[in-house]
This record gives C-alpha cells, structure tokens and sequence, in this order.
C-alpha cells in the first residue's frame, strides 16, 4: 500500500473525516489519497493558518482530534500560531507537513537549504508541540502515525507533528509487518493511570463538607475530559457556586441559579467577590494563572483552602498555593467524590453571593448606567439557537462575551485562551460547522475579522450555515485602553495609523449577505432577522469608539477590588473576609 494511503485509511479508522488543509506540491501525495478516499473530505481553506484553525474548531467542537496538512516550508511555518493555540489551550491536534524528497533535505549538514522549500519544522515547533517527528524511514512510519495520534488525545491533550518527506509518501509497504506503537513499552508507560487514594479522598470529604462558603473553579479541562455530566450530578447534590475561567465558559449552563459567571482581571465583579469571599475553592481542570489570582499571590484566596484537580502535575506545583494537589483525570475525579455522602448547610452564602449578583450585573456600571456592549453580548445570546456553537475572536470583544454571555446546555463557546491569536474565530467557526453541520455564530472585533478575512470566501463556497457580528468600535479597542491607563493616551497603532474597511461591501463581494448598522439598545429585531436568515452572512455594528471593558484589575490589587472602584464603606460593606487595607504585609502600588 502506498504511504499516503496508510495514512489516510488510519485517520478514518479513527474517527476523522474533515482534513483541513491547502494544497501544495509536497503534499500532493496526500491529497491525491484523500480525493480517493470515499470517507474522508479534504476541506481546502485559502491559508495554511485557517486551515489549522479550522482544524482546531474541529477538534474543540467534537473532542476529536483535528487534522490539519500543509505543504512544506512557507505552509509549514503557517501553522505555528494555532499549533501554540492547540498546546496551549490542551486541544488535540495532528498536523502533517510535507517535506522535501530524503536525498534533498540537508539533516546536520551546516548549509542553510538543500531542498527548495525545504525548512526544519519539526525543530522550530518543538517547544510547542506534545510531539513532533519527521519521518526518514517508511518502516518508522506506521509506529510514528500511531504514537501521535495517541499523544493528541490523551493525558493532557495537545497538537503533534508529523513530518512526511515526499518520497516517504509515496513508498509502498506492507504496514502489517511495521512496529506498532501499542506494542511497545512505551505505550504502556504513556497509558498507566493515576489512582484517587482513599485518604486523599477522605481528607476532600472532611474539608468539603466542614465549609460555610465553597466554590467550584471551572476551567477548560471539564469538557477536555468528557465531565460534564459527572460535573452536574456533583452540582445538583452539593448546590455549590460555580466560577469560571475564560476556558470553563461553557462548563456549566448561564442559567444555573448559583452560575457566578467569569473571573480574574476581566471577571465580573460579583464573580470576583464571589470567589475572593470563599473558604473553600475547588479548582477543576484551571491553571491558575495570573489572570485569575492577580499579580499579587498573598492577596488571592487569603482565608480559603483550594484544591486543586488537574491531569498536568507541572499546573499543580506552578505556584504553590494549593492545599490539596491532586494529578488525576477531572471525570474520574468526580466520578469518586459523587460517591460521598456530603452534609451542607450552604443558605447563608448562597444569599450572599445572589446579592452579588443583583447588585453588580456585567451589563451595568457601578452607577447603574447600561454597558452597551456587553448588552449586546447578552442580546445576541437571547436570539441563539439551542444548539450553536459560538466561536469568539480576541479584543474587548472577547472579554464582553464572556462576562455576559447566558450559554444554554447545548451550546458550545470557544475562545482562544492561551495564545490569544486574533483571526481565530471565524476559521475556527468554519472548521465547526463543516465538522459538525451545526450553525456556528462568530462574534469578532473590526481587528480580527481582518486577520483571516480571506475565509470568507470558504462560506460562499459551500453555503455553510456561519453568522458573523462584528463589533466594530474601528480602532483595537484592548490595547487602546491599555494604553490610556497607563501611556497617557498615546494611541500609537491602535487609532492612529490604523484603519476600518467597508466590511459589508466585502462580504457582498465574496457572494455573502451583508448588513450594517449603528449600535441602538432596541436592536433584538434586527438581530433575530439576521440569525433567523440560514444563509451565511454578515451583520457590521458600529459601536461606540472609545469603549471600555469593566470592571478591570489594575496590577497588585486583590481580585475583589476592581476598577472603577466602589466606595469604601460599600466595598467593605461586601466582604465577609478581611479587606487586602485590613490584612497585614498588604502594599499596592
């Protein structure tokens, strides 16, 4: 069988039939047997880094490991930035690159070239990747295809690359007769599990059931691991309050009563509140990163014991803060605590938190005035279908979106968390859909749309049910107030030397629907017309220029304390633990 062959039919033994890719001379071999191939569809975007974003909205819409091929050299380097989005945001992901003919390419050879479009991808993407490889012999090959397809989707998930010379892929064998990793001594080791002792578990009972105020962190690890049902049963029967990170947004329903929406730098300031008054705060599959506790680690979580749950021990020990580290899969961690008998008396700190809630909703200001865009986040979400799936791009945006979306059961929300790559939305959305066949929903700033615009073209052309609203303030909003905080509102780059494009006139040259509008908060009609329409389109809202995203962290202060600030006596008036003024060894810049 020829290699290319053996590729493709193992890539549908597995489940994967949508390939992104765009099409160049070193991976012709592949091509040419995915057009043969009557299950697997090659889906051929207009740039190697769209492909891999689609690739990527692949694998986060359907926990399949996402497939993405480029050529050599320029279409190699093209996948770098969604390769980092992959590992860091933990989704699976194979990404084949074509290489140079074996006798062409230089391998320790001081020259800087040998083959044209030769370039050393697996080196450059290392740091980057679980695992990536070049293949130089066709007997290795069927070892290495198995080994990083398993890598992908298991233990912590992440991209892979598999580098294929074109001689290599096109070479017959018989790949019965090749090594198989699972095999091997390395499978085994790579697939032993983490067993829950039964005193570790013992120590979570006590500590869970002698707390007044818990709270479940959320973050992206509970759909990484399957959890969500596990997570729900764990919900309904100890009635604790729930965060997210920006990663766990879709975790658990916008409507679940005690859902305390985001937190950390951007979060909503009841959220903050929320977590910040804990004693209790059960981390699941969240790093814990410097976005969620605050540049100042004494002032995060003072009067709270955490454990923390993840399947990466190098996230347990990155910042020393935890009680309880536990390295284990968030599914069968629940699976065992669901088991327990808890005893909770929760009324108090549930009246607490709904307080929180009333008092500081994410679409008003601390004065009461409506925050126009994060209503329209909420309006949009009122006209989704139940079964959307969100792809949302980075700016102000992004951070709106997650303050104030109301995500329903069925829907999914993807952002771009780790790398925050603006341009990843809408191919991320086109990769969705063609998965999925669901309608995806992009919502992007005028900055990112014009990263990947080029994708539109991909929606014509095969009629794909993607709605995108774009927010459009015409300027790069998050740096901007970036810069008005703390560089006297020198806007360099993001107003001045910057410009907007006529989108609607755009998408219409790419065959789309288009349609563009000033910002009004009677807008709900206009938006159920746009998203009721099932075929692709593009709805451009101008909003007001100079917004802003609040409540913010400004650096040192405690997450509880955001700006704009709240006054004094009814700051102090929300805290059930000491304030950061009243704590000892406390100083903020």
């Amino acid at each position: 069988m020829r290699a290319s062959d053996y590729i493709i039919n193992y890539l549908a033994d597995n489940k994967i039939n949508k390939i992104y890719g765009y099409i160049g001379g070193a991976i012709a071999y592949l091509a040419d047997s995915l057009y043969k191939h009557p299950q697997v569809e090659m889906v051929n975007m207009i740039h190697e880094q769209g492909a891999a974003f689609a690739a990527e909205g692949f694998a986060r819409t359907t926990g399949i490991t996402g497939v993405a091929i480029a050529t050599s050299g320029p279409g190699a380097t093209n996948l770098i930035t969604s390769i980092g989005s992959c590992f860091f945001d933990s989704i699976p992901a194979l990404f084949i690159t074509g290489q140079v003919n074996t006798y062409d390419y230089k391998y320790n050879n001081p020259r800087r070239q040998v083959g044209f479009q030769e370039t050393d991808i697996v080196s450059i993407i290392k740091p980057i990747t679980k695992y990536a490889v070049m293949i130089s012999n066709t007997e290795n090959l069927r070892y290495e295809l198995e080994k990083c397809l398993y890598l992908s989707a298991h233990g912590r998930k992440g991209p892979v690359l598999l580098d294929i010379p074109m001689n290599i892929q096109r070479d017959d064998i018989d790949f019965d007769k090749s090594k198989s990793f699972f095999d091997s001594e390395e499978f085994q080791v790579l697939s032993c599990k983490n067993n829950i002792s039964k005193e570790i578990l013992a120590d979570i009972e006590l500590i869970i059931n002698t707390s007044k105020r818990p709270v479940l962190l959320l973050g992206g690890g509970i759909r990484l691991a399957f959890a969500n049902d596990e997570l729900k049963v764990f919900i309904e029967k100890t009635k604790i309050p729930i965060v997210h990170s920006l990663m766990g947004t879709d975790a658990v329903a916008g409507n679940y009563k005690y859902n305390m929406g985001l937190i950390g730098a951007y979060g909503n300031r009841y959220g903050n509140f929320t977590l910040a008054n804990a004693d209790l705060i059960i981390v699941l599959g969240s790093r814990l990163d410097t976005r969620q506790t605050g540049t100042n680690l004494n002032l995060f979580a003072r009067e709270a014991k955490i454990i923390h749950v993840d399947i990466d021990e190098n996230e347990l020990n990155c910042k020393n803060i935890a009680n309880i580290k536990l390295k284990t899969d968030i599914k069968e961690f629940l699976k065992e605590i669901n088991l327990i008998n808890f005893k909770l008396n929760l009324d108090f700190w549930h009246k607490k938190i709904l307080e929180y809630k009333d008092k500081y909703p994410s679409v008003q200001n601390i004065n009461g005035v409506i925050k126009n865009p994060n209503l329209l986040i909420a309006q949009i979400f009122n006209c989704l279908k139940s079964d959307d799936v969100v792809c949302v791009d980075v700016g102000q945006h992004q951070m709106w979106t997650a303050q104030s979306c109301c995500v329903q059961t069925n829907q999914r929300i993807h952002f771009s968390g780790g790398m925050g790559s603006m341009g990843f939305a809408l191919p991320c959305a086109i990769g969705s859909t063609i998965a999925t066949g669901k309608r995806s929903i992009v919502i992007t700033g005028d900055g990112g749309l014009q990263m990947n615009i080029q994708e539109l073209e991909i929606l014509k052309r095969r009629n794909l049910p993607v709605k995108i609203i774009v927010m459009n303030n015409q300027n790069l909003g998050m740096v901007r107030q970036f810069q008005e905080i703390y560089f006297e509102s020198r806007l360099q780059s993001t107003v001045i030397d910057y410009s907007v494009p006529d989108f609607e006139k755009i998408a219409k040259a790419y065959g789309l629907s288009a349609k563009s509008i000033f910002y009004y908060e009677n807008i709900n009609d206009i938006l159920k017309e746009f998203l009721e329409d099932p075929l692709p389109g593009l709805l451009n809202i101008y909003t007001e220029k100079f917004t802003v995203v609040e409540p913010k962290l400004i650096i040192n202060y405690p997450i509880e304390d955001m700006h704009p600030f709240l006054d004094r006596k009814e700051f102090e008036s929300r805290m059930i633990i000491k304030s950061a003024v009243e704590s000892k060894n406390v100083q903020f810049l």
